[in-house]
């Protein structure tokens, strides 16, 4: 079976911590959308947020920095707790920055945004351990989905497969009970969603409805 990420960024930040609590049951890991107000028009957190999260909860936390220079805050993200950390290949050449999120310890990622050609990651693939898809324009929740995502995504399954390599493929954006089914379907093993849970009056049972129908059968 798949994974369910649940997106803190469409959680109420005032009372944080119980909203993760809560989500808990249905979630496998946390994505944890980070943005400077430079590189996408939104302005969210930092690490001093994942610091106060980390000793609350035992859920990986998955950080995607959707900023201008990622470089400057690897060393703060890894010392709050940061399992991971993903980032922009629209940046250039991200090697360094994996290997500074090697020598902390964390896992590794890479992103690109709907308009960005697959062939822009391919060279990468081999040094990452996550490859997120974005299925809406970053910078704010609520968006809806971009089907046309749903194509990169499948031939990144056939060449990952090929390859035997261990990258899970992460989609992010519109995903709900109506778009898991075509994410899963083409290849996907984590599925970020904020809006569909956080935004539900049951996030619980909101998470469970979309991991039954990505993945039906278990």
């Amino acid at each position: 079976m798949g994974k369910i990420a649940p997106s803190i960024l469409s959680a109420d930040f005032a009372q944080l911590a119980a909203e993760v609590d809560r989500v808990r049951p249905e979630a496998d890991l946390l994505h944890v959308d980070v943005m400077d107000g430079h590189f996408v028009p939104n302005l969210t957190i930092g690490a001093p947020v994942v610091r106060c999260l980390r000793p609350r909860t035992d859920l990986y936390l998955d950080c995607h920095l959707m900023i201008n220079n990622p470089g400057d805050l690897l060393d703060d993200f890894a010392k709050a707790g940061a399992d991971s950390c993903t980032v922009h290949v629209e940046l250039g050449d991200p090697r360094p920055l994996f290997d500074r999120m090697r020598a902390h310890g964390m896992r590794v990622g890479l992103v690109h945004n709907p308009e960005t050609p697959l062939d822009a990651v391919l060279p990468y693939l081999e040094d990452i351990d996550l490859l997120l898809f974005m299925s809406v324009h970053p910078g704010f929740g609520g968006q809806a989905f971009i089907p046309s995502v749903l194509d990169k995504l499948r031939a990144a399954r056939k060449i990952v497969d090929e390859r035997g390599l261990a990258v899970e493929l992460e989609i992010d954006g519109g995903i709900n009970a109506q778009t898991a089914p075509l994410a899963a379907a083409a290849g996907a093993d984590i599925l970020v969603a904020g809006s569909a849970v956080f935004r539900t009056a049951d996030p619980v049972a909101a998470a469970r409805t979309i991991r039954d129908a990505a993945w039906p059968n278990g």
